[in-house]
């Protein structure tokens, strides 16, 4: 589809109702077994078992209808599926790693992505170097003739630091890095990879493409056919699929995308609007708000923000933190994001860096904005900071 926006292009990428009877929706897949009708037709297959419908696990057309959506919205060549956001962030990193290798990573990623680095990478011989996420064009000095990949994710979890992404891809390139970005937090709506210098896009489609907290699923986007092909072939020797029922559910909920992310959007800004004027909080960690840090950068790169952020409260006494987020209505605790529901949950980034400290006093609360209405999310939080007041 050319010359139409990406809301259009949600509705209609990845379905062909011509060729499915007039369904609007692609029908589900389930299969590991593909029988082919002559001896002819199994070696052709044998020949080139990434493409085309040879083996379940390979893909059928229920993975190529979500995985065709995927590359169209993000406008790259073409995507790969995994089960999870973690198995496409260890796929993607897989594939252009080798023993005797070096790896930038930032100190601001994914907590699991940082595990994968250390526990599996390392052990077989990659060096693992992360670094402050706020370097920009100064990762050029931490840059080696052996520097494999320049792993980013922006803004960062936990703490949302914004990345320089245009200048450390052009430093990258100068040392032939792949540049890699989990771009999770404003999917391919609010941030576009390709065109800032990244050859490959990693998304956990658990959370907003997915949307509704009901799916595991997971989608690598590359630039170009050989970076494809690579992240295809490492998938294929690690086994690495979404199950049939997932990926449809991966495919409805980016039908959706564009007029989720905008209520999650606005309901986050309401939200850290009302939080900035409280009294038992300290700071405002959202990159879209004109006191961030990396607010300029935000606003030169991306074209809006989703629902996740965090806030820094006074530290307080465990019972009282326990007081106000165990008697929580609308906002559960849990470990996800990106679904319909309100979600909140206390963060310690100190504990996970190491190329950079975090030295700011105060608990970290992370907050997702769910779906509901804002005012009962404030009234919500507003009620929580009472009874963390009483306990004290």
């Amino acid at each position: 589809m050319k010359d139409v926006t990406q809301d259009t292009i949600l509705v209609h990428a990845g379905r062909d109702p011509r060729n499915n009877h007039g369904i609007v929706n692609p029908p589900v897949y389930h299969c590991s077994t593909v029988l082919f009708p002559t001896l002819d037709a199994l070696e052709d297959s044998d020949r080139n078992t990434l493409e085309g419908v040879h083996y379940g696990r390979m893909g059928t057309p229920t993975t190529f209808a979500f995985e065709e959506a995927a590359a169209a919205l993000e406008g790259g060549y073409r995507a790969v599926n995994t089960g999870s956001g973690l198995a496409a962030i260890a796929i993607a990193l897989s594939a252009f790693t080798k023993a005797g290798d070096h790896v930038l990573i930032t100190d601001s990623a994914y907590g699991p992505t940082r595990r994968f680095a250390r526990e599996t990478l390392a052990p077989y011989g990659v060096e693992v170097e992360f670094f402050d996420p706020c370097v920009g064009a100064g990762i050029s000095a931490l840059l080696r003739p052996n520097t494999s990949v320049v792993f980013l994710e922006s803004p960062g979890s936990l703490t949302f630091e914004i990345q320089d992404v245009p200048a450390i891809a052009e430093a990258a390139k100068a040392v032939g890095a792949t540049v890699m970005m989990d771009n999770t937090w404003a999917t391919p709506l609010f941030f576009r990879p390709f065109d800032q210098g990244v050859d490959i896009s990693i998304h956990a489609a658990t959370k907003y493409m997915v949307g509704h907290a009901d799916a595991m699923l997971g989608v690598v986007t590359c630039k170009d056919a050989a970076t494809w092909t690579e992240v295809k072939k490492t998938a294929t020797r690690f086994g690495a699929c979404a199950g049939p029922d997932d990926l449809y559910l991966g495919l409805r909920g980016l039908r959706t995308l564009a007029v989720r992310l905008r209520q999650h959007q606005d309901s986050a800004l309401a939200l850290a609007d009302w939080l900035a004027a409280r009294p038992e909080v300290k700071r405002i960690l959202h990159p879209a708000r004109p006191d961030f840090p990396g607010h300029a950068l935000w606003k030169r790169d991306f074209t809006g923000s989703s629902g996740l952020f965090s806030i820094i409260i006074d530290q307080v006494p465990r019972a009282a933190l326990a007081a106000m987020l165990d008697g929580m209505e609308l906002f559960g605790m849990g470990y996800s994001w990106g679904g319909f529901e309100s979600l909140i949950l206390p963060t310690r980034p100190a504990a996970v860096r190491s190329a950079t400290r975090w030295t700011e006093p105060g608990q970290v609360l992370r907050l997702h904005a769910g779906l509901e209405h804002p005012d009962d999310l404030i009234r919500d939080l507003d009620a929580g900071f009472r009874r963390m007041a009483a306990a004290l």
